[in-house]
């Protein structure tokens, strides 16, 4: 089995996608492991463009199989921010200030409505790009609530939630059910179909 090197350095995510992707036999290794320490400039302007910058700086350096994704919150009263400016809004340095940041700009909006967005750039060792993209509907807590996950978690109940924050889930929920784990099904199907591994 090739390695399938993750485009990051969010130690978060590269849990995700090992805890995702190892249960189909694929062995995820982050870019660290794979002797790579780098930040892509993500001067995209679309989760798409991000994603593919990601993952094409990683191959150029490697000619591997790399993913990336580039994901992010959408809130509608917010005019759909963060969006790709999910992990730095507002220059705000925390997740917890970020969150903090979105619950006071909600508080006096009657909607709450909010969606993750996921797209993965898969790049094959031939230089061949595929992407996938997953959408997780859902709405903006009032409170923060829970401890697992990471980013907008803690404020972040989707629609298959049962009104619990993503944080307040055990980690298989969001395996399951997240925008990741919805393109990572669409990226693990296209690998399978076409023997890429």
């Amino acid at each position: 089995m090739k390695d399938l090197i993750v485009a990051s350095n969010n130690k978060g995510k590269i849990k995700e996608y090992k805890e995702i992707l190892n249960k189909y036999g694929y062995n995820v290794i982050s870019q660290k492991e794979a002797g790579i320490n780098i930040d892509v400039d993500e001067t995209g302007t679309t989760f798409e463009e991000n994603a593919h910058l990601k993952a094409y700086a990683i191959y150029e350096l490697t000619h591997k199989n790399v993913i990336s994704d580039d994901s992010g919150l959408e809130v509608e009263a917010l005019n759909n921010e963060p969006g790709i400016y999910s992990a730095r809004y507002k220059g705000i340095e925390t997740e917890d200030e970020r969150n903090n940041y979105i619950l006071n700009a909600l508080k006096r909006k009657r909607n709450r409505k909010a969606k993750f967005n996921c797209v993965i750039c898969f790049i094959d060792e031939n230089g061949h790009e595929e992407l996938f993209k997953g959408i997780w509907n859902g709405v903006i807590a009032k409170e923060k609530s829970g401890t697992s996950g990471f980013g907008y978690d803690p404020i972040f109940i989707s629609e298959d939630g049962n009104g619990k924050t993503t944080a307040s889930m055990p980690i298989e929920f969001k395996e399951k059910y997240s925008h990741r784990a919805k393109a990572t099904k669409l990226l693990v199907d296209y690998l399978e179909n076409n023997n890429v591994l």
